[in-house]
C-alpha cells in the first residue's frame, strides 16, 4: 500500500469519527512500505505507540492503527464485515471484548505461547480474546482520614460512617457497570442492590473520571473513593506529595474486581498469523512495555509490575473468568438505574 493511498484511508476514517493514529504520526507507517503489516483498531489510546514500533523493529511486521472508542470501533468493524481491513481489534473493558465476541468479530486463535502466558480467567475459553493487562478497582483513601483497618469491601463502603466522604465514578462508566456486574455475580442481585443503594444513601460526589476522583480524595474533597490503581500510581509517580493511598478490596472474600485490556485476531484479518505473532509478543516479550508506561499490572505472572505499582502490594483478584462479567451487564446497568446511581 502506498504512503498516499494509507493517508487517503486513514482520512476517511476520521470522516467517519474515528481518530486514526499511524505509529509513526502523520499517517505513515514504521519500516516504510515493504514487508508485512497489520491493522489494529484500539481503544487503548495510551502508551501503546513505544511497544508498537519495538515489536516492528524486532519482527519486521509494521503496526498501524485507527483509535477510536469501543462503541466505535466495534460498531465500524460490523459495518465493515469482512471486507475490513482489521487484523486486530483492541478495547480496554472485557465486557467490550465480550460483546465483540458474541457478534462474531474475532476468530478462534490456537496459540500455546498466549495460553501459557495470560491466566485462563483473563481469556477467552474459546480462545477468541487474551488479556494483555489488567487493571483491579479497589479504593483511593486519605490516610490522614481513614485507617485502613476500617476498610473491608465494596459493600462496606455503604456504611453510614461513609456518609459525605465518598467519591464515585458514573453510572456510565464500563469500570462502574463492570464492577456492579461482578458484585451481582459474587453477591447476588439482591445483596449487590442493597450495597448500591447504601452507597446512593451516603451522598456520594459521583464524578466523571477517575483521575478527579483520585485528586479530589487528594485535596480532602473526598476520604474515600473507588477507582482503578493505574490512576492513583501514575498521580502518585508525578506528586509523591498527593496524600492519598490505596486499597484492595474484599481480599478475605471474593478478592479484588479486575478488568482488562485485551485483544483478538479478527475474523476479517488477511494476515492472521502475523496478528496473532503481534499478540504473542504483546503477552511475552513485549509485555513491560505495553503495560509499564501506564502503570497497569502485567497480565502474564512471569512479569513484575513497574515499583510504583509493586509499591501497593500483592492482592487476591476475583478469580472469576472476566469474560463471565458481560453476562451481568445488563442486570448491572439496570441495578444502577434502580438504585438512582446518576
Amino acid at each position: 500500500m502506498t504512503r498516499s493511498s494509507r493517508l487517503r484511508r486513514a482520512l476517511a476514517a476520521g470522516a467517519l469519527g474515528v481518530l486514526p493514529v499511524l505509529v509513526s504520526g502523520c499517517g505513515i507507517a514504521l519500516g516504510g512500505d515493504d514487508g508485512p503489516a497489520i491493522q489494529v483498531y484500539s481503544a487503548r489510546s495510551y502508551g501503546a505507540e513505544a511497544a508498537y514500533q519495538r515489536f516492528t523493529e524486532e519482527t519486521g511486521i509494521r503496526v498501524e492503527f485507527l483509535n477510536g472508542n469501543d462503541a466505535e470501533l466495534r460498531e465500524r468493524l460490523q459495518s465493515e464485515g469482512e471486507s475490513s481491513r482489521a487484523d486486530v481489534f483492541m478495547t480496554v473493558d472485557v465486557a467490550n471484548l465480550a460483546l465483540a465476541a458474541e457478534q462474531g468479530v474475532f476468530r478462534e486463535t490456537d496459540s500455546a505461547a498466549l495460553e501459557a502466558a495470560v491466566p485462563e480467567d483473563l481469556r477467552d475459553p474459546q480462545g477468541r480474546w487474551f488479556g494483555l493487562s489488567v487493571r483491579a478497582r479497589g479504593i483511593v483513601y486519605d490516610p490522614d482520614e481513614v485507617d485502613p483497618a476500617q476498610l473491608s469491601t465494596y459493600e462496606a463502603l455503604a456504611d453510614p460512617a461513609f456518609r459525605g466522604r465518598l467519591c464515585l465514578r458514573t453510572s456510565t462508566s464500563a469500570y462502574t457497570q463492570s464492577l456492579v456486574a461482578s458484585m451481582i455475580a459474587n453477591l447476588g442481585e439482591e445483596q449487590a442492590r442493597a450495597a448500591v443503594e447504601g452507597w446512593m444513601a451516603n451522598d456520594p460526589q459521583i464524578i466523571n473520571n477517575d483521575v478527579e476522583i483520585v485528586r479530589t480524595v487528594g485535596a480532602g474533597g473526598c476520604d474515600v473513593g473507588i477507582t482503578n490503581h493505574y490512576y492513583v500510581a501514575r498521580l502518585m509517580a508525578e506528586d509523591p506529595d498527593l496524600g492519598v493511598d490505596f486499597f484492595f478490596p474484599d481480599q478475605a472474600t471474593s478478592g479484588t474486581h479486575v478488568n482488562i485490556s485485551g485483544a483478538g485476531v479478527t475474523r476479517s484479518s488477511d494476515s492472521p498469523a502475523e496478528a496473532q505473532r503481534f499478540l504473542e509478543w504483546l503477552a511475552t516479550t513485549g509485555q513491560s512495555l505495553f503495560v509499564d508506561g501506564n502503570f497497569e499490572f502485567p497480565v502474564n505472572p512471569e512479569v513484575a509490575p513497574v515499583e510504583q505499582v509493586a509499591a501497593f502490594g500483592e492482592f487476591r483478584r476475583d478469580p472469576i473468568n472476566v469474560g463471565e462479567l458481560g453476562r451481568f451487564n445488563a442486570a448491572a446497568t439496570q441495578l444502577l438505574s434502580d438504585a438512582g446511581y446518576r
